[in-house]
């Protein structure tokens, strides 16, 4: 091993000996007296969002791999988190980085990665992985992949990987292992090591992957079809994809539910009130099957915790989900779905 990868692993660890864990939230449900809600924030990351694991963990793995050296042009393609994590652990090294991003990609995220002085290179949704092939054969460089290399990157054993976190955190709650988690996917890589640790630790808690409108993942669970494409990708960014991705397992998920795009950006606006903050649209996909499973729990008398996922925070989207004429001009009618959240609130029923 080179001096300069043993620097750059030993730069990695320190950044991560820097930063805490992040915290779990309780969500407070006036309604609902014996089934706890709990938002693991992701959004206080130095990079601002669950990804930040993800580009860690890549990075280790590329560096542990011999696939990243001093002198390698690192290029991924992402819709943007995950491109702005990986910008933040590239600029740490001091390596040149560019993200293949959709040119429906939002002006925020962009913002942020070139913050941390990353290129971003646009094309159509449907071209980012042969785009950063051929960079990557172009300019010799090392494509990431997050999208095969997500699920096999993280230690899903364990090792302060989220899953981990999760059960260490709710330790000392009324109801400490939780009935369900509840995430979305967009590599999978998250649900994977979440899917895997449970069975790995032998808990009874079940597996909810949220999945948005325009995103394969939920007709190939149910169908068992992993050859499924769409021509039109998620319009939450972050999350969905219109090809089942590598790092999906299916195999590790219990359910899987269908979430609206207007219900996720709904929630998100309903969080602002109950939280007061914004949040990400994959968060409030998370959320509001979180709600769906609660009030099903709620509705057989059982009691016990649900955990979900906020992925980012809102400030990144305050062009596009917190802006109404952006709401508008796509369609997106919040009003049944608010009307929803709101009895859901008062009543525990959804």
């Amino acid at each position: 091993m080179s001096d300069w990868t043993s620097q750059a692993i030993s730069i990695i660890e320190a950044d991560f000996k820097r930063s805490a864990d992040t915290h779990l939230l309780k969500v407070e449900l006036p309604a609902i007296d014996n089934i706890d809600l709990y938002l693991k924030d992701e959004s206080t990351h130095p990079s601002g969002s669950l990804k930040h694991r993800l580009a860690r963990s890549l990075f280790l793995y590329g560096l542990c791999n011999g696939l990243i050296a001093g002198d390698t042009t690192i290029i991924e393609s992402s819709s943007g988190n995950t491109a702005v994590s990986e910008a933040y652990f590239a600029k740490l090294l001091g390596l040149r980085f560019i993200a293949v991003v959709p040119k429906s990609t939002s002006q925020e995220k962009i913002d942020k990665i070139t913050f941390y002085d990353g290129e971003c290179h646009f094309v159509e949704p449907g071209d980012i992985y042969a785009e950063a092939d051929r960079l990557a054969e172009e300019l010799n460089g090392h494509y990431m992949d997050q999208f095969t290399y997500a699920e096999r990157a993280t230690d899903w054993r364990g090792n302060n990987n989220i899953a981990e976190s999760i059960f260490a955190q709710m330790s000392r709650e009324i109801f400490p292992t939780p009935s369900w988690i509840v995430v979305s996917a967009g590599t999978g890589g998250t649900s994977a090591t979440i899917g895997r640790f449970i069975r790995y630790q032998c808990h009874a808690t079940k597996l909810c992957v949220a999945d948005p409108e325009n995103s394969v993942f939920y007709d190939s669970y149910n169908s068992g079809n992993r050859s499924l494409t769409l021509q039109q990708g998620s319009n939450v960014e972050g999350i969905g994809r219109p090809r089942v991705e590598p790092s999906f397992i299916a195999s590790v998920i219990d359910r899987m539910i269908k979430v609206p795009d207007a219900a996720s950006y709904a929630t998100i606006h309903f969080l602002q009130q109950v939280l007061d903050r914004r949040c990400g649209g994959s968060t409030g996909t998370n959320v509001y099957a979180a709600f769906e499973i609660i009030a099903e729990l709620n509705a057989a008398g059982a009691s016990g915790s649900v955990v979900s996922m906020l992925c980012d925070g809102g400030e990144r989207y305050l062009d596009s989900y917190y802006n109404d004429k952006w709401l508008k001009q796509k369609g997106f009618n919040l009003k049944p779905y608010r009307a929803r959240l709101d009895n859901f609130y008062a009543s525990g029923k959804f």
